[in-house]
């Protein structure tokens, strides 16, 4: 077997009234073989620029052996080796390419991704959804999910509050404060403190991730589960996150970490450190999400996972649709990553300009009034 084309597919995921300030696509990839047998991955993170990254590779990989995948890994993390070997294009392009090749490998010989990573340890892979208010966090309730996330930029203390009040006891809410770069360490320190009493699954990214000891400074002054790593890749990116137990939860991206094999590696790591994982999913679409899902299944210290509850209307029309019950994904049991791509679907809603997601009016908010914005996240 060999590959004879790769083809890429930038798809317009912008939601209703924007998100982060701009434009969002999803890029989905599909890798072509002299057999007829194709198979499907997705690359995040800057999804225009990591396009161009894809085409770039085509030159490593056509009339190369798809099943041969951690060799083909290598060459293209060595083709890499110019343009930054662990960043968040050469990841993403890489995730994309790499996750097709272990769809053609299950298609290949007729049996799930799982099953080619060891097997599963769960049946069904249990995820959350978003809501940072009392009503539709109860409708997401009302809908099954055991699990929510809020986010708490302006005013985390009061956020979680109002949510814990109004939820079950047994439905378990976590807050993502996204490590703006105004929060310091003391007032991160400060809110986790307050934020202990009400029992969150996780706190995610309290600082920035650029400066490791910053985050653990705030990880060790805390009770309570501090979680991090979407913006790291590769075994390499999340190494010190791992290797000085900072966190406690790991969030690689499934769209921007490398791969499947990285995430499977990275799992490993985290095992050995006592470290669950709780794969990011923020700006993904569905075939990242049925890539994590598979990994997720087949690792033991795996948490929770990420999932866009309420997404663009056309995503389950682009890709098949993995359906959330009672809270979970069950695993494809079909071969390889178990879901399609419908082409005219994916061109009837072409990519758009990405747009910076810190635009001048955010700006504003972030740097001006630092004693009216330390108050607010205190409130209760």
């Amino acid at each position: 077997m060999k590959i004879t084309d790769i083809k890429t597919f930038l798809v317009d995921a912008s939601p209703p009234g924007g998100w982060g300030g701009g434009g969002r696509n999803w890029l989905f990839v599909k890798v072509e073989t002299d057999e007829g047998i194709s198979g499907l991955g997705e690359a995040s993170g800057w999804p225009r620029v990591i396009q161009t990254a894809i085409e770039d590779l085509q030159t490593i990989l056509i009339g190369q052996d798809p099943t041969r995948i951690e060799l083909l890994w290598q060459k293209m993390f060595l083709g890499m080796m110019g343009h930054g070997m662990t960043g968040v294009v050469g990841a993403g392009a890489i995730t994309g390419i790499e996750m097709a090749l272990w769809d053609i490998l299950g298609k290949k010989l007729g049996v799930p991704v799982v099953d080619l990573l060891g097997g599963r340890c769960r049946d069904r892979v249990r995820v959350y959804a978003h809501a940072s208010q009392p009503e539709p966090a109860l409708n997401l309730v009302e809908q099954g999910y055991t699990a929510l996330k809020c986010g708490g930029l302006q005013h985390p203390v009061k956020t979680v509050r109002r949510l814990r009040d109004a939820l079950p006891d047994d439905v378990d809410v976590c807050i993502d404060v996204h490590g703006p770069p105004w929060l310091t360490v003391p007032d991160a320190i400060r809110v986790g403190q307050e934020l202990e009493e009400y029992d969150l699954l996780f706190f995610e990214d309290p600082v920035p991730p650029e400066n490791m000891d910053a985050l653990a400074k705030v990880s060790g002054s805390l009770s309570l589960p501090v979680a991090a790593g979407e913006r790291s890749s590769t075994i390499y990116g999340c190494r010190e996150l791992i290797e000085r137990e900072i966190v406690d939860v790991l969030q690689p991206d499934m769209g921007r970490v490398g791969g499947i094999s990285q995430m499977k590696k990275i799992a490993a790591q985290a095992e050995a450190h006592y470290i669950m994982m709780a794969p990011h999913d923020g700006s993904n679409g569905p075939l990242c999400e049925a890539a994590a899902v598979h990994v997720m299944a087949a690792v033991p210290n795996f948490l929770i996972l990420e999932h866009r509850a309420n997404d663009v209307p056309w995503r389950y029309e682009v890709v098949t649709e993995l359906p959330v019950v009672d809270g979970h994904i069950e695993v494809p049991r079909r071969p390889g990553l178990g879901v399609e791509l419908n082409e005219e679907v994916a061109r009837a809603h072409p990519g758009v300009p990405n747009v910076a997601a810190v635009t001048p009016a955010n700006l504003e908010r972030t740097y001006v009034e630092p004693r009216a914005r330390r108050r607010r996240l205190f409130e209760r």
